[in-house]
C-alpha cells in the first residue's frame, strides 16, 4: 500500500474553511454592533492570533493531558518517533492524560507543531501493536493537516458555546446606530447560530477524515487488522467507564479516535462513522495486504 493524497478530504477541508471564514464575517459583525471598527478589529485579531497559536494548547488543557518527556514514557516516545519517521513527519510533542477513558487524540496547527495525546486508559487497554496502529492513526491525522481545521473549527465553536451559555451576566448590551441599545439577547443568539454551525461543519468533517486516518494509519504501519482490534477493543471498554467520566470528556469527541455518544442524541450526531463500518473496512485493507 503507498500513501495518495485524498482529494476528497482536502476538498473538504477547503470547503469548511470557507464557510468557517463566512462565519467570522458574521461573529465581526455582531461585534461591530456593540462597540467600534477599532475594538471590533483588535478584539477580532486577538482572537484570531489567539486561535492559531493557542487552540492545541486549549484541546490538551481540556483534557488534562501534559507534555511527557522520554525519561517519563520511553516506549511511547520511541514508538511515535519510529511512526513519525516512517509517515515522514516530524515527531509530535507527546502528551499523556490522567484518564481512566481509553482514548487518544491528536492536535496543532501543522506538521511540524503537533501534538500526539493518549490515556492511561488506553495504554492499559491495548497491547503494542494496537497502540501502534492508534498512534498510527493520529500521526496520519497529523500528516492529511485535517488537525489543523478540527483544532481552529473547535475552538470557534468553544467560544461561541460560552457566550451562549454565559452572556446573560452581561446584561445591558452596547448600542448600535440612532443609539438604540442593542440587548446582549442579540449576541446570544447569533453566538448560538454559530455554534450550531460549527457544530454541523465539524461534524460533516469529522466522519470522513476518520476514514482517511484509518486508512493512512494502516499504511503507516502495514497492519490494518492491528488497528481493528484496537478500534474494537476501545469501543467495548467505553461501557465499563463510569458515567460521569465520560461527559467530563465528551465535548473533545471530534479529536477523538473513538468518540464518546452517551445517549440517543450522541449517537444521531456522533463526529464518527460507526465502529462497525470503520472496522469492516479495515479488514477489507487487511484482505487485499494478503492476497497481494
Amino acid at each position: 500500500m503507498e500513501w495518495k493524497t485524498d482529494w476528497g478530504l482536502r476538498g473538504r477541508m477547503g470547503f469548511t474553511m470557507f464557510l468557517l471564514f463566512a462565519l467570522y464575517i458574521v461573529f465581526a459583525g455582531v461585534l461591530l454592533q456593540f462597540a467600534g471598527l477599532a475594538t471590533m478589529a483588535l478584539f477580532m485579531g486577538a482572537f484570531l492570533f489567539a486561535q492559531y497559536f493557542f487552540s492545541d494548547k486549549i484541546a490538551l488543557y481540556s483534557m488534562g493531558a501534559e507534555e511527557v518527556s522520554e525519561q517519563e514514557h520511553p516506549e511511547l516516545h520511541a514508538t511515535i518517533g519510529r511512526l513519525a519517521q516512517q509517515a515522514d513527519i516530524p515527531k509530535p510533542t507527546v502528551a499523556v492524560a490522567d484518564s481512566r477513558v481509553p482514548n487518544a487524540f491528536a492536535t496543532g496547527r501543522s506538521p511540524s507543531h503537533a501534538t500526539v495525546a493518549v490515556t492511561n486508559g488506553i495504554i492499559d487497554t491495548l497491547d503494542r501493536e494496537e497502540l501502534e496502529g492508534v498512534l498510527a492513526h493520529e500521526l496520519a491525522h497529523v500528516k492529511n493537516r485535517d488537525v489543523m481545521v478540527m483544532t481552529i473549527a473547535s475552538f470557534l465553536s468553544s467560544i461561541a458555546f460560552l457566550v451562549v451559555r454565559w452572556g446573560w451576566l452581561f446584561g445591558g448590551g452596547g448600542r448600535g446606530e440612532g443609539n438604540e441599545q442593542v440587548p446582549i439577547y442579540v449576541a446570544i443568539i447569533a453566538s448560538l447560530v454559530v455554534w450550531v454551525l460549527s457544530f454541523l461543519l465539524i461534524r460533516a468533517l469529522s466522519r470522513y477524515r476518520e476514514y482517511a486516518a484509518d486508512r493512512g494509519g494502516a499504511i503507516i504501519t502495514g497492519r490494518p487488522s492491528a488497528l481493528a482490534s484496537a478500534l474494537m477493543k476501545i469501543d467495548g471498554r467505553m461501557d465499563k467507564v463510569p458515567d460521569d467520566d465520560l461527559r467530563e470528556q465528551s465535548e473533545m469527541n471530534a479529536f477523538f479516535i473513538i468518540p464518546i455518544n452517551t445517549g440517543i442524541v450522541g449517537r444521531l450526531f456522533s463526529t464518527h462513522p460507526t465502529t462497525e463500518n470503520r472496522i469492516e473496512r479495515l479488514r477489507e485493507m487487511q484482505r487485499e495486504l494478503e492476497t497481494a
